[in-house]
């Protein structure tokens, strides 16, 4: 058994993991990553890289049938699907070396790969490796849950990790879960040629804001996904090519290829935590305000920290705790900032809290500023003009930002900006956009705000008299 001592131990080399790593190394920290399973985690080879590569196959289908309106003969896609998964592995391929083993070695890691246990508070053994940390940092990340649905455990079924190995068209997919997930694939296979259903418990995306989702929702039915919402699967049967699920009503859903997205768990069996004395709960590791556990000498980060399961997230995690365990200064994770996107068609974003969330927590203080993509020159030109952009603004400062339409995601950005600094809705009006770009809507939803407050107010119009009165 060899005895490693460190500074900083990172257990999972997914984003949040990698991200301390390379950062405490490169900072000068003697650090030892663990990776008993694929380099780049969750993200890399099973996420958001291969579903993003498969959503653009998808979308490029779906151009040939969409160019009518803009004076141009639509066609019928010729898919093959093969290919399209060769473009996944390429793009993982092209993106891999950037979270590679030989990477991270060169930046003065040490990289083992094992996976590991803790056998002592201070301790954790992988493999024939026995590592003594000053510091331990937990990203393991999560799988794919899986439900206890009655003959599920009798019939082949596919998740996020064995989905994107297909290497012939689903003829009928089934998707349990309308999350954004279960939709976003729901989505990609349709454009692709399959038939798809999805299944759905309660609402489709149900945390997003009910205006929102369902500009969404009529969008993937239009394309022709099958929806069901308020449909429990209550039992799944059958064999490969010919699955069945039933619901808690008697409905049965037929198809050849059966996909299980009902969300995620955080990946501890392995880590031995008793041992540690790191406390867990129902969704993860317990940690507090700054990410340490009940163990003060070990951090929890992304997923496994049982809070939002983003990759940006992961990476923030990991910039909150290397200020905390390389300098010693405090340091606090926020959430209110944080944004997430559905990458649909049209995408969906929300940055910091719904308009559901903001009433809650602020009641009439909460304002609301509104533009329409139906406005906006640039989606006109492309006919784009489904969505719309909605700020929740409390004293001037906006506390949340609900985006649907073309690029949803890329205009949340601006606004994670915006309320990680706590910029007022002003200094956003004071943005200059490029003309004619999708982007103005931001610009546009902040001059919705003050609108009233120039065009609508007395007192502005009776100033406004008096200056022309007495201007020479």
């Amino acid at each position: 058994m060899e005895r490693i001592e460190t500074d900083l131990l990172v257990i999972g080399a997914g984003s949040g993991g990698l991200s301390v790593a390379a950062g405490a190394s490169q900072m000068g920290a003697r650090v030892v990553l663990l990776e008993g399973h694929e380099m780049g985690g969750d993200c890399l080879n099973y996420g958001c890289v291969p579903s993003k590569a498969l959503i653009a196959s998808a979308k490029a289908a779906h151009a040939c049938m969409r160019g009518a309106g803009l004076g141009v003969a639509g066609q019928e896609p010729q898919v093959d699907f093969a290919a399209v998964k060769d473009h996944v592995r390429e793009v993982i391929a092209q993106i891999a070396p950037v979270d590679s083993q030989d990477r991270f070695e060169g930046l003065g890691v040490r990289v083992i790969r094992e996976y590991g246990h803790f056998v002592s508070r201070t301790e954790v053994q992988a493999g024939a490796h026995l590592i003594a940390a000053r510091r331990t940092v937990i990203a393991t990340g999560s799988t794919p849950l899986i439900p206890p649905i009655p003959g599920l455990d009798s019939v082949p079924y596919l998740t996020n990790e064995t989905l994107f190995d297909l290497r012939e068209r689903p003829e009928h997919l089934l998707i349990i879960g309308g999350g954004p997930i279960g939709l976003e694939m729901a989505q990609a296979h349709v454009r692709l040629g399959c038939k798809v259903t999805v299944i759905e418990a309660a609402r489709a995306l149900n945390r997003e804001d009910p205006e929102a989702a369902a500009l969404v929702l009529a969008n993937l039915r239009a394309e022709g996904v099958e929806i069901a919402e308020d449909t429990a699967a209550a039992q799944i049967r059958g064999q490969a090519g010919a699955i069945e699920v039933v619901s808690a009503e008697g409905r049965i859903f037929a198809g050849t290829h059966l996909l299980v997205a009902v969300g995620r768990k955080a990946s501890t069996d392995r880590l031995n935590l008793e041992v540690a004395g790191v406390e867990t709960t129902r969704t993860g590791i317990r940690v507090d305000a700054s990410l340490r556990t009940s163990n003060r000498r070990v951090y929890a980060i992304g997923d496994v920290a049982g809070g939002l399961q983003f990759t940006h997230v992961a990476g923030y995690h990991a910039g909150v705790i290397l200020r905390s365990a390389l300098f010693g200064l405090p340091s606090k994770a926020r959430t209110d900032h944080i944004p997430r996107a559905t990458y649909t068609d049209p995408e969906l974003a929300q940055i910091g809290l719904t308009e559901a969330e903001a009433r809650d927590t602020h009641g009439d203080r909460v304002e609301l500023a509104r533009f329409d993509y139906l406005h906006n020159d640039r989606a006109i030109a492309e006919r784009r003009t489904e969505g719309f952009i909605k700020v929740m603004v409390v004293r001037g400062r906006p506390v949340g930002v609900t985006i649907v339409g073309h690029q949803a995601g890329e205009h949340a950005n601006l606004w994670s900006l915006a309320l990680a600094n706590n910029l007022k809705m002003s200094q956003v009006a004071a943005m200059v956009s490029p003309y004619p770009t999708i982007g103005e809507i931001s610009k546009r939803a902040a001059g919705a705000y003050f609108s009233p407050r120039l065009f609508e107010n007395q007192t502005v119009k009776r100033v406004v008299g008096l200056v022309q009165r007495w201007l020479p």
